[in-house]
């Protein structure tokens, strides 16, 4: 798992530790910044709307982040 960068973050009042390639941090940091909210915040959000499924966080994220950038290259 050398290719993945690990962040701790505060959810629910609980930490836990999200490992996620760099690229995919660095969309996050972005719509964080762009929304003008921490990046903790935004996780969380992503994590409320996986609340109902088994979806992982990290997948979640990842799927976001995707959707995220699709959204920036559309014209």
């Amino acid at each position: 798992m050398d290719h993945l960068a690990r962040r701790s973050v505060r959810l629910a009042g609980h930490a836990t530790s999200i490992a996620l390639e760099p690229a995919f941090w660095v969309i996050l940091e972005q719509e964080a910044v762009r929304r003008e909210i921490r990046l903790a915040a935004l996780i969380a959000e992503e994590d409320a709307k996986r609340a109902a499924t088994e979806e992982p966080l990290a997948s979640r994220l990842r799927v976001f982040a995707l959707q995220v950038a699709a959204a920036r290259s559309v014209p």
